[in-house]
């Protein structure tokens, strides 16, 4: 089956700016994090050839035994037509093809611009691993790249101050916030230098410069992720360290948000649809009332109420919960685990596979966000909880079914909760994670008229896994 991946973006500018980098292939490098140098021999025309050299250990290797590469299209945007660029590197057996297609918006001020990666041949499997993996999965900080070249600042854009903007969450809002023209201020315990954002340091707990983000807060909106991953042995070291790296940064932000001279214009105050821990056939909404007693598991319900609870002394003028499913975006965690497994045989239902899955293309994610941040104007959300889920949860034997057929895997044993639970340890891992479940939709995005772009698992995982 051939490897393949598609990634699109909208740009807060005009198709031909955007051409002028794109449609360029000797200035590649310049705003792809995966590329270290490319040239073409002579114009840049269809038939012309070139070569590139992947960023990394391999670059070396690459420059003494790659064939030249080929552009095998080269056609500006017109009226009517969208640009198109597709560049070929010959493989052993087969070739590996880079497409961008830069399209023009109706409005004439924004365009699209897509990237489809895509490999043939027995060297697929390699060269996905060195090359063509890291150039999908680097494509939000690629995007933050092209917006420094190519997008002036809106005038009426938002200063966006993302808490825990260093995951891959924070890193996806961050680059499509930058492409539509808003500026973004990453808040981070460590700047990263290859990161292509602002970033202002912090520790997470105490008061200090870092608060000068919030200088301008009638035009300022605060998008809080921070906190520790959750794939940990659920011990009460584990749940209390994932507990305190969430409520001691909201309340650094909230205690700061207290101190300005009016509220900040929004904030995204980040949770999960895990607070609701072991719901069972329970139809989650936003008005389902939260587990108590035993049924409120630590790991869960123990993280994410007090998390929650800490946001609500914020100085605001719009505030909305931000409970998140399971995301499903190229390279994260959740996905590569996912895939990672059904690749080595152990695709099969996981304890009685009949927990719910519910979970979110990146895409409507990042969609619910500008929603929740003002920036949708048809989409109107009111304060308060707000569920980032799909309307189509699965259950896990046919999550782990969908998997199976995407990565063309055969049937495959299922996997009893006492493995789960021995596994776990060896990974050092919750096994409620893979054993529990929860049906969670949303009727606040149904009632504002949000629409999904991925509402159905099959159709997010052949874009995800094609």
């Amino acid at each position: 089956m051939p490897w393949q991946r598609t990634r699109r973006q909208t740009f807060a500018t005009d198709a031909g700016r955007l051409w002028s980098v794109v449609g360029d292939p000797r200035r590649w490098a310049q705003w792809c994090g995966a590329i270290e140098e490319a040239h073409v021999d002579g114009d840049v025309r269809a038939g012309a050839t070139g070569a590139y050299a992947p960023a990394g250990p391999f670059s070396a290797l690459h420059r003494r035994t790659a064939p030249p590469l080929r552009l095998v299209e080269v056609t500006p945007p017109a009226t009517a037509a969208p640009g198109r660029l597709t560049l070929e590197q010959p493989l052993p057996g087969g070739a590996m093809r880079v497409e961008w297609v830069v399209e023009a918006g109706s409005d004439g001020m924004s365009c699209a611009l897509s990237q489809r990666i895509s490999l043939t041949g027995p060297a697929s499997p390699l060269v996905a691993r060195l090359v063509a993996g890291p150039l999908s999965d680097g494509w939000p900080d690629d995007l933050a790249r092209l917006a420094s070249l190519v997008v002036t600042p809106r005038p009426d854009g938002l200063e966006v101050v993302v808490a825990g903007g260093s995951g891959s969450l924070g890193r996806a809002l961050a680059a499509d916030l930058a492409a539509r023209g808003h500026g973004v201020v990453l808040l981070t315990r460590r700047a990263d230098a290859g990161v292509p954002h602002r970033q202002v340091e912090w520790d997470g707990v105490q008061d200090g410069a870092w608060e000068q983000v919030l200088s301008d807060p009638a035009r300022t909106a605060v998008v809080n992720l921070a906190g520790r991953l959750v794939d940990a042995r659920p011990t009460a070291a584990n749940v209390d360290a994932l507990r305190e790296s969430r409520v001691l940064p909201t309340r650094a932000l909230v205690r700061a948000s207290g101190r300005l001279p009016v509220p900040v214009a929004r904030w995204v105050q980040g949770s999960t649809t895990a607070i609701w821990s072991d719901a069972g056939e329970t139809r989650v909404t936003e008005t389902t009332p939260l587990p108590t007693g035993p049924a409120a598991l630590p790991q869960m319900t123990g993280v994410a109420r007090p998390w929650e609870a800490e946001s609500e002394g914020a100085a605001a003028a719009h505030r909305v919960v931000l409970r998140t499913s399971i995301v499903l975006q190229p390279g994260s965690p959740a996905l590569r685990r996912l895939e990672t497994l059904t690749r080595l045989g152990l695709g099969g239902r996981v304890g009685s596979g009949r927990q719910w899955f519910s979970w979110v293309h990146v895409d409507d994610w990042l969609a619910v966000v500008r929603a929740a941040l003002g920036l949708t104007p048809d989409v109107v959300l009111p304060d308060g909880p707000l569920i980032a889920s799909s309307p189509s949860p699965v259950r896990n034997v046919d999550l782990m079914r969908s998997l199976r057929r995407r990565l063309g895997r055969p049937p495959a044993p299922p996997t009893p909760e006492r493995a789960v639970a021995v596994g776990s340890v060896v990974l050092r891992t919750d096994p409620a994670l893979g054993l529990t479940g929860r049906h969670c939709t949303s009727s606040v995005l149904a009632a504002a008229g949000f629409r999904f772009e991925h509402p159905d698992l099959d159709e997010a995982l052949d874009d995800l896994l094609h």
